[in-house]
């Protein structure tokens, strides 16, 4: 079995038996769209809340463009959009330290901003792993949907 491994403002789209993974979830998001019945998966690194509606931008890079080109690159490569289903991991307030400033809160608003841009598309977040102050790395596997997250110092759990 192939696992994928993307970095931050990547994507990719695998089907089983490959896996998808990220590591180092801090304050970024990893949206996972699944699609059962086809045995699709695909995963964006979401690094920031959103574009500004700037054209010329690395769209996986924010959640306002990256999970309708997660979604594009799905349907491409086969998923059915009706039949998919989302989970979320990551946006933890990793500068809990340095105050209260809402600019410090990139966590919170990538959280916020990639569950919005998952429920415009009408998919389902049957999932997710989110906030704290803690980093997570994530893998799909698309033969079950199953995604494992391992924390570090929380261990490992799947959702």
């Amino acid at each position: 079995m192939k696992t994928v491994i993307i970095g931050m403002a990547e994507l990719a789209v695998v089907k089983a038996p490959q896996h998808v993974a990220t590591l180092g979830l801090g304050s970024c998001i990893g949206v996972v769209l699944y699609d059962k019945i086809n045995k699709i998966g695909g995963m964006v690194h979401i690094v920031m809340p959103d574009s500004g509606k700037k054209s010329n931008v690395i769209r996986a890079k924010y959640a306002d463009t990256g999970v309708d080109e997660l979604l594009s690159q799905m349907v491409r490569a086969g998923a059915n959009p009706r039949a998919l289903t989302a989970k979320l991991a990551g946006g933890a307030h990793m500068f809990g330290g340095l105050g209260k400033s809402d600019a410090l809160k990139v966590g919170d608003r990538n959280a916020f901003n990639s569950k919005m841009a998952v429920l415009r598309l009408r998919i389902p977040i049957i999932a997710e792993d989110m906030g704290g102050s803690y980093g997570r790395t994530i893998e799909l596997d698309p033969e079950n949907g199953s995604l494992m997250v391992k924390t570090v110092g929380k261990g490992v759990k799947t959702i």
